[in-house]
């Protein structure tokens, strides 16, 4: 018999806090967090050795977000504080429960958070959820009233006493801020970026090292919050109307796989004449069983696709030739993301090389490198425990186990110590082969209008004539500027060279005019970046406080809500709108983008931040 689920007594008229863990990240400090694990999914997973290349960005709390947006009760959320900020809010105001999300790395920051709590708000319900949620024994580990793995939105509504069947609400939110390349902030300006949507949670493929997967029941099992293609398109046509934009990045570990959803979304795009951009996740079996015009018409502009290894067992990559799935979807202007684990058990330290080679030869507009890591709750992780090949906490530290330092396993091949230098030659081969990643997409947006500069659908072709756009100012003067940077490259200052020649020949006078002009300065910023950068310079996201209408219905007076620190834009989007919004982990409603992705701009902004 299953246990009663719990109901605080005082339900809706309950005060909310929900904080993600605090800062700062990118950091070595007592929590765990450190410079090698900061809070950028590009720069710490996927173009992590590309220095002034190198694309950098933050990610919203979207689990909290879409939890704030769906409990009645009033809430605040409290997104990237530092500490002294976080004990300033609870010391300031009185809260009934306080929510804390979190990946399992920072479980000593949230230890922290929860004494805190226990100190200023003794009366306090303090409820934990998100990836840390999957940890072996949290429960004896930090003092919480309340673990919550799996689906946040139903756990506060249940815990809220309120009517679960009624529709999940949708925030306004953008799918990152904060962007910065080549010494240059990219602008947050409305429509600029690509708003997130979360269709779903869950991946019912099950890979045996998914966090996601397991987080929401494992394989077989995943959570719709939106089960039509209807439903879907009101809400990312609201999305459009609220944040000015045309391009959505779709936070689903599979959205493709629910075909008739994604087939009735074309439809409706069609009917309603929307020249949508889609980024998504999408395994490569998957996107075989679509045809390539349907793949366009829906919009798909960006695709985060596992690769894994040659040999790997994963039934998702079953019969598929992956090199030459890559080449047809960039040579319609498809921009790709591929990710590929270092460290699998048939890895040896003779065949790393050649599991090195296969990755970079896909020549993916980005690629992610992870170490195998068998992350808690997963299958991966009972297998290995049963093996008794896991490192004790002694040998392996909670906070370094991330994917991007060490193996939390003894590999059966690989000595210990040695797989961080094998990930990062995975880095450098890639960056050293392919160039850089900004160049990568800009030859592949500018495949895209080739084919499609003459396309008979109006709503296709403008979508490709939003894509190249850039190619005619900031990107024409941005190839400049790195055939500039690699001019003693031989290999690669050809290929640029090569690029530059086929932007002018393609986009006519303009691009040959403004790119010298604009590629010197994007030098000279190049150039600034670097020497920053040696100085050890890192980035920390913009700390976020906000309330739900519940929240703002108590306050007489709404100038006093107001950031604790200056996020323009992404602050409660509005003193008209206030819809509700949230990365790391969520107190479990949402993926989080940090662990398993989320793309790029248009303009410098829109494929640089989907």
């Amino acid at each position: 018999m299953a246990d009663k689920h719990p109901v605080h007594h005082l339900g809706a008229k309950a005060q909310v806090l929900l904080t993600s863990v605090f800062g700062p990240y990118a950091q070595d400090d007592e929590y765990g967090s450190s410079v090698i694990n900061p809070m950028e999914l590009y720069h710490n997973q996927v173009t992590r050795v590309q220095g002034v290349f190198s694309l950098r960005m933050f990610h919203r709390s979207f689990g909290l977000l879409m939890i704030k947006e769906n409990i009645e009760a009033p809430c605040t959320l409290l997104d990237f504080p530092d500490l002294e900020r976080f004990i300033e809010t609870i010391s300031s105001n009185r809260y009934n429960i306080i929510g804390i999300s979190s990946i399992i790395p920072n479980v000593n920051k949230v230890k922290k958070m929860c004494e805190l709590i226990r100190a200023h708000q003794p009366h306090a319900i303090i409820v934990v959820g998100g990836h840390i949620s999957n940890m072996e024994g949290i429960g004896d580990m930090i003092e919480a009233d309340h673990i919550v793995r799996g689906d946040g939105i139903e756990w506060f509504r249940k815990y809220l006493g309120q009517d679960l069947t009624t529709p999940v609400k949708h925030p306004a939110v953008a799918s990152a801020f904060g962007a910065r390349i080549l010494g240059q902030t990219l602008a947050d300006r409305p429509g600029d970026t690509a708003a997130i949507v979360v269709p779903s949670v869950g991946c019912p493929l099950g890979c045996n090292f998914c966090s996601t997967s397991a987080l929401f029941g494992g394989k077989g099992k995943f959570i719709n919050f939106f089960e039509s293609g209807e439903e879907l398109f009101e809400v990312m046509a609201d999305l459009e109307k609220k944040l000015k934009v045309t391009s959505f990045f779709i936070l689903d570990e599979n959205f493709l796989l629910h075909r008739k959803r994604a087939l009735s979304l074309l439809e409706q795009m069609k009917q309603h004449k929307k020249s949508w951009a889609l980024s998504v996740f999408s395994s490569a079996k998957v996107l075989r069983s679509y045809r390539m015009e349907q793949l366009v018409e829906l919009g798909i502009s960006w695709v985060w696709m596992g690769l894994e290894g040659k040999q790997s067992r994963y039934s998702k990559l079953e019969g598929i030739d992956t090199r030459s799935l890559v080449e047809e979807l960039q040579g319609h202007g498809i921009r790709v993301l591929g990710s590929s684990i270092i460290g699998l058990e048939e890895h040896t330290p003779d065949t790393i090389n050649q599991a090195i080679d296969y990755a970079v030869s896909h020549a993916t507009d980005f690629h992610q490198f992870m170490l195998y890591t068998a992350n808690h709750g997963t299958p991966l992780y009972a297998e290995l425990k049963a093996k008794g090949t896991l490192l004790p906490p002694d040998e392996c530290k909670v906070s370094d186990s991330h994917g991007q330092l060490r193996f939390n396993h003894r590999h059966p091949h690989i000595p210990a110590g040695e797989e961080e230098t094998i990930l990062v030659k995975a880095f450098a081969q890639d960056f050293k082969v392919n160039g850089p990643s900004l160049s990568r997409l800009i030859r592949t947006i500018l495949k895209g209008w080739q084919r499609y500069q003459s396309h008979s659908d109006n709503r296709i072709r403008d979508r490709y004539l939003k894509d190249v756009s850039p190619l005619r100012h900031m990107y024409a003067g941005t190839v400049w500027a790195m055939k500039r940077w690699y001019r003693n490259d031989k290999v690669l200052h050809k290929q640029l060279a090569d690029l530059l020649l086929d932007i002018y020949t393609t986009l006519g006078l303009q691009p040959r005019l403004v790119a010298p002009v604009v590629g010197r300065y994007i030098y000279w910023t190049m150039k600034k970046e670097e020497k920053r950068l040696a100085t050890g310079w890192t980035l920390e996201p913009t700390t976020f406080f906000e309330k739900n209408h519940a929240a703002l219905a108590k306050i007489s007076d709404r100038s006093l809500v107001k950031p604790l620190s200056e996020p323009p834009i992404f602050q409660d989007l509005a003193a008209n709108t206030f819809p509700n919004f949230s990365d790391r982990p969520i107190l479990s409603a949402s993926p989080s983008v940090a662990e398993c992705g989320g793309p790029l701009p248009r303009g410098f902004s829109d494929d640089l931040h989907p």
